[in-house]
């Protein structure tokens, strides 16, 4: 993993193998790149000219320069020009990326870049957000999934150190900052890391003790219910879904209690199937060999208040996941089932692979009658629909509740987990209604919105609770084109939830 520090010296004077330089389009040859250009790379100017480099949104360009007997790469990356849906903080991300994967490709172990100043050109951002940014980033870029890969040639080239050159001035609160990116890129990466392990490694009994853990290291109050407590509590969702699988389905709650006096408890729901063949309405192979993601939301919840325990965040935080394996054996559920949940109300099961929103039914009316609640956001891998409505590079949020529309937006703008806000209203709700039972989960096929058909749903088991939904199926695994992912999981709503809880108390939400 790489490390991060903070340096009040100049990148100039950093022993490292590569010094990063980010240049805006048109940019001219002046500051640190002019005074290391002379010490080091005469021949700088001629080269960018040599090859084209213009400081692009796409362009780099790696150039040797020789000082005091040793080789220095100095990597140019372009952050092009300010359009109308520039977002500074993003191009910093992608910017810190590309470095990460120039840095990769040609073995260069250490680095050193120099921290723009606050509002330097179109990056319009204070100099403890950049930082900060940068250290998310720069963690979230060397994650590699290669556990089983057992030959080191075969590994990714690991980039090992990045120290970011700052001024005296502003060195405190760009430490606090440093720190506040570990922790928040460091919470992503475990989450996919338990994503991207494969469903004979990743099943609900080690789901269910990596939460444990996380509660024992933190020490944050943890609570699970087996499948025998589940079945007599009266959640039938839950127990419907797991109940085909060698493995026990779990509730399992967390609870960060903050010592601020009289604050407020928001919960995050996260939905943690570790593997989805379908049920008896089986997917098709082709949509079920990546189904080891289903349990995306779950990792998501149990890493968020890990990290903002961390973070001791002045708000309580309850994180309820609702583990199981969805199976096909003689103890299936059947297309057809009637279950009973946790709040009383039943459901008949149109679609046994629709088996994310029976889970979440049971956590989420389990959160809203235990715990006083100034908001609920659920987070889950629902839908295939989502896909298609929002494409890869954001996650669908549905809500009829503005405020707290405003306050995911703003989370999602801030933290990079982009969102696109999805209708629900009550004139679809009608799509989940069933004849023989109270509401069915798989919605009538006329009104076609699926990620709308989940919400609907869900929303019989929140009450009067503020309440979100975050279908993340779009963008938790395998997006393409954005740098600091590779293939596989991409922790999807985690830095989203821990900006939401950070900016809770926040004037203007």
């Amino acid at each position: 993993m790489i490390q991060c520090t903070i340096s009040t010296k100049t990148s100039i004077d950093q022993s490292v193998d590569g010094i990063v330089f980010f240049l805006p389009e048109s940019f001219s040859i002046t500051g640190s790149l002019a005074t290391i250009a002379k010490k080091c790379a005469p021949h700088l100017e001629a080269l960018i000219k040599h090859h084209d480099f213009k400081g692009g949104a796409s362009d780099t360009l790696v150039v040797q320069g020789f000082d005091n007997g040793k080789i220095v790469h100095l990597i140019l990356i372009g952050l092009g020009k300010k359009t109308k849906e520039t977002n500074p903080a993003e191009i910093v991300r992608q910017a810190v990326a590309r470095a990460i994967r120039v840095a990769e490709s040609r073995k260069i172990a250490t680095l050193a870049l120099d921290v723009p100043e606050e509002n330097s050109g179109f990056l319009t951002m204070s100099v403890a957000y950049m930082v900060q940014t940068i250290v998310e980033t720069a963690l979230m870029s060397v994650y590699a999934f290669d556990d089983f890969i057992t030959c080191n040639d075969s590994k990714v080239f690991k980039v090992t150190q990045l120290i970011l050159c700052i001024t005296q001035a502003n060195e405190k609160e760009a430490q606090v900052a440093l720190e506040h990116g570990t922790i928040i890129g460091n919470a992503v990466n475990n989450v996919r890391h338990w994503v991207d392990m494969p469903a004979n490694r990743m099943t609900p009994d080690v789901l269910v003790e990596k939460a444990r853990e996380v509660a024992k290291k933190h020490t944050i109050e943890c609570t699970v219910f087996d499948e025998k407590k589940i079945e007599s509590m009266g959640m039938g969702g839950l127990k419907a879904v797991g109940m085909a699988s060698h493995y026990d389905p779990y509730l399992v709650i967390l609870h960060y209690k903050t010592k601020k006096a009289n604050a407020p408890t928001i919960a995050f729901v996260g939905k943690g199937i570790t593997f989805d063949s379908g049920g008896l309405n089986l997917k098709p192979g082709a949509f079920m060999d990546t189904m080891k993601e289903d349990m995306a939301g779950a990792a998501a919840v149990v890493n968020v208040v890990a990290a903002l325990a961390e973070l001791k965040v002045d708000i309580n935080v309850v994180a309820v996941a609702a583990i199981a394996e969805n199976m096909i054996s003689g103890l299936a559920n059947h297309p057809g089932d009637i279950v009973t949940f946790y709040n009383g109300k039943t459901a008949i099961v149109g679609n046994t692979d629709a088996e994310g929103r029976l889970v979440l039914a049971d956590a989420l009316a389990y959160a809203t009658k235990h715990y006083e609640l100034a908001a609920v956001i659920d987070v889950a891998t629902l839908t295939g629909a989502v896909s298609h409505a929002v494409g890869p590079f954001f996650s669908g949020l549905l809500t009829q509740n503005e405020d707290m529309a405003a306050r995911v937006s703003k989370a999602a703008q801030t933290s990079g987990d982009a969102v696109w806000r999805l209708p629900l209203i009550d004139a679809y709700k009608k799509m989940v209604k069933a004849d023989i039972a109270d509401i069915c989960n798989d919605g009538k096929t006329k009104y076609y919105a699926g990620p709308t058909n989940g919400a609907c749903f869900l929303s019989h088991f929140v009450g009067e609770t503020p309440w979100a939904h975050l279908d993340i199926a779009s963008a938790a695994f395998d997006v393409p084109d954005i740098p600091y992912y590779r293939n596989g999981a991409t922790g999807a709503g985690t830095r989203l939830l821990i900006d939401l809880a950070l900016q809770w108390n926040a004037q203007g939400c």
